[in-house]
């Protein structure tokens, strides 16, 4: 099974800037779908954005305009890049990947702190 491992995480005032990376230990064409998830203390972890293999993305209302998703196939890299980040958007972000439909495996997260 492909091992994913986030980084990119950190501190950061409100309106700034993070990239997240998610490098997988192996080839992530064959994922039909990538995403980047997130979990606040007492929430429910939610999709945050999507890639297909196609390149279709997704995202979440409230991140719409100030995040974008992409995927390096040749690097085995799936990144996320936050711009304008608000004290809402401090969560716990993990990388997961889908063979079909169903995100089946996981990285252990990375910590984004946004301060006010």
């Amino acid at each position: 099974q492909v091992q994913l491992v986030e980084s990119g995480g950190g501190l950061v005032q409100a309106g700034g800037s993070l990239r997240l990376s998610c490098a997988a230990s192996g080839s992530i064409f064959s994922f039909n779908v990538m995403g980047w998830h997130r979990q606040a203390p007492g929430k429910e972890r939610e999709l945050v954005a999507s890639i297909s293999r196609g390149g279709t993305t997704y995202y979440a209302d409230s991140v719409k305009g100030r995040f974008t998703i992409s995927r390096d196939n040749a690097k085995n890299t799936l990144y996320l890049q936050m711009n304008s980040l608000k004290p809402e958007d401090t969560a716990k972000y993990y990388c997961a990947a889908a063979r079909i439909l169903r995100y089946d495996s996981w990285g252990q997260g990375t910590q984004v702190t946004v301060s006010s």
